[in-house]
């Protein structure tokens, strides 16, 4: 008798759930809500901000085209020049940022400007970042301007990304 309850003790336990554990949800469903198929520019800024904000480094480099120029003037030297550097630099200097702030907010504003033609599109857009509490450093407000390629998979990438921010 003692084995016949026990077979059925192990099996109560192996057959019962815990009401109080959360369910586990399977990643991909998880990410859907928020990633976007690039299938628009709009949906590559969506997964931009997604990068941003998650801090994803993966997602992140799958927005960015292999021929991927960011461009920005920088005003702290006399003369102002401007700078600019491809895609392997962006990645490296966005996996640092990542990692050097806890938190980091990316906002998009309003588009002032978007022109879509075949197979190339460019958004002008206002945006508002801020790394952690805005302590460090300001919360940093300004414009962009992106251009975008679809490829031959139907994806969007981004091209270039030329900062106008004036901080």
């Amino acid at each position: 008798m003692s084995n016949k309850l026990f077979i059925l003790i192990v099996i109560l336990l192996f057959s019962c759930t815990n009401p109080f554990a959360p369910k586990l949800v399977n990643q991909s469903l998880l990410t859907s809500s928020f990633l976007t198929e690039q299938k628009s520019p709009q949906d590559v800024l969506t997964n931009f901000r997604y990068a941003y904000i998650f801090k994803d480094s993966l997602i992140y480099s799958e927005i960015i085209d292999s021929s991927f120029i960011f461009t920005y003037i920088n005003y702290s030297t006399t003369p102002i020049i401007p700078v600019s550097w491809g895609r392997d630099d962006d990645l490296r200097t966005t996996a640092k940022l990542f990692r050097h702030f806890r938190d980091i907010k990316l906002t998009w504003g309003n588009a002032l400007y978007s022109t879509i033609k075949d197979d190339q599109a460019e958004i002008k857009l206002t945006f508002t970042l801020t790394f952690e509490d805005g302590t460090e450093i300001p919360t940093l407000k300004g414009e962009a301007i992106f251009n975008f390629v679809r490829k031959k998979t139907g994806k969007w990438t981004i091209i270039r990304w030329q900062d106008e921010g004036s901080f």
